[in-house]
């Protein structure tokens, strides 16, 4: 018998993005319709690295923080399926999205170890404990408008849902969860990420950057379990 095909699916994103938070959906219903034929690799951008600078460098000429402030709650009027706190960026605002960053990594190391959990749970809609902690972590902005850069709200989302706040603490002091996110920067250069939201398929063969459709991305996947391995091809 053939063993099934499987597709790997690196994705970059910020947890501050605005596109990545609308964009959850699209992850959901990839899990629901291709379950365990794909394994999906979360990998984190330094794009609000610095959030002050980010927001000056491109915004400064267009109205600063409220401008921003403004494009932010007019993409998500866009999508009906996210929630917006009214006064998103117009007040404590995080200074940058790397501290939430390297506790997710911590998290995602202790999953691969297997201290944390890799099993989808039924009570987080098919999610793992360290999917929905990404996941709160964003409604904790984007939804409540507190500061997720705050290690506070960090260990309280995760203690929470049940995760081991000491052995998170561990993999932070030690720097392993600071090498697991160094290795993240490493995987942007190397496969030219340009931006959060990123899917990256068929080890960087094929990049979907940007707000792309939920069917270019499905097509893309089927096409990829449909014809594994090395097969060129015409088209």
């Amino acid at each position: 018998m053939n063993k099934r095909a499987t597709a790997t699916v690196s994705y970059f994103s910020d947890v501050l993005c605005v596109w990545a938070y609308a964009a959850q959906i699209k992850l959901e219903e990839l899990r629901r319709q291709f379950g365990d034929a794909i394994s999906v690799q979360y990998h984190f951008l330094p794009l609000f690295g610095d959030v002050a600078g980010h927001i000056d460098a491109a915004w400064g000429d267009r109205g600063g923080a409220e401008g921003y402030a403004q494009n932010v709650k007019q993409v998500a009027a866009r999508f009906g399926h996210v929630d917006i706190h009214p006064d998103i960026w117009a007040r404590n605002r995080p200074p940058t999205s790397a501290s939430c960053h390297l506790f997710l990594k911590a998290v995602q190391l202790a999953e691969t170890s297997g201290e944390v959990s890799a099993v989808p749970e039924t009570r987080f809609d098919g999610r793992s404990l360290f999917e929905e902690l990404v996941w709160r972590c964003r409604l904790v902005f984007f939804r409540d408008l507190q500061d997720i850069a705050d290690r506070s709200w960090q260990e309280a989302i995760a203690a929470d849902i049940g995760l081991p706040i000491a052995g998170i603490r561990r993999l932070i002091d030690s720097g392993e969860a600071h090498a697991a996110l160094c290795a993240d920067l490493a995987a942007k250069e190397k496969y030219l990420i340009e931006g959060s939201l990123t899917f990256l398929l068929h080890e960087g063969r094929q990049k979907l950057y940007g707000n792309v459709g939920y069917r270019v991305i499905e097509a893309n996947i089927e096409e990829l379990l449909t014809n594994p391995g090395e097969r060129a091809s015409w088209c």
